[in-house]
Order: C-alpha cells, then structure tokens, then sequence
C-alpha cells in the first residue's frame, strides 16, 4: 500500500484537474487514459480498489455504491458546477496532505 492518497478521476470531471494534480506531484489516473470510457460505475469504482485509489466524481451513482458498501479506497464527490476547478482542485490537494489511505478507506468526502 502506498503512503501517499491516489486519485482516480472518472469520465465526469474535467481533465484539467488531473493535470493540476500532477503539476502538484500527486499520482491521478483518469478513465480516459485508462481506457474505460463508458464503462460502468461498478467497474470504473473496481479499478479504483484494485489500484488503491480514491475514485473523484460529480457522479451520485458512486454515493449508491458506496452505501452498498465500504469496501473502497474512498470516494471524494462534488456535485456538477457546484464548485470550481479551482476550489476542486485546492480540496483534492487538501486531501491529499491531510489524510493517509487508510484514512480514506471507506470514507465519502464531499468537496
């Protein structure tokens, strides 16, 4: 396990976020690059476990599968144009400093 947050952002949230991320040094994957375009929510949230990430979304679908269970590395929602890129932005790299994987594990953060 990695001592570090890790992000996995889904088809939903704007590329630019990633690329902040990674100007910040932080390790994100997208659905994009990973090949999983129009793939289910189940599946997009599978690669995220399997890879020890936290799944970043505006998707409400991750917030049914996260009630079904809290075998996750985390979820971090923020609700369609309800923030900024920048304010997202800011939020995931306050995550990424405050918190240790295992903290997240299981655990909802709503941006």
């Amino acid at each position: 396990m990695s001592d570090r947050i890790r992000f996995h952002l889904d088809e939903n949230v704007d590329p630019d976020v990633a690329l902040a991320l990674r100007r910040q040094e932080i390790d994100v994957t997208t659905t994009r690059e990973m090949g999983l375009l129009g793939q289910s929510d189940e599946v997009q949230l599978e690669l995220a476990c399997s890879q020890e990430r936290v799944i970043v979304t505006h998707d409400t679908d991750f917030l049914r599968l996260a009630s079904q269970s809290t075998d996750h590395w985390g979820i971090a929602f923020c609700q369609k144009n309800a923030r900024s890129l920048g304010e997202i932005i800011r939020s995931l790299v306050l995550i990424y400093q405050v918190f240790k994987p295992d903290e997240m594990r299981g655990w909802i953060e709503y941006l």
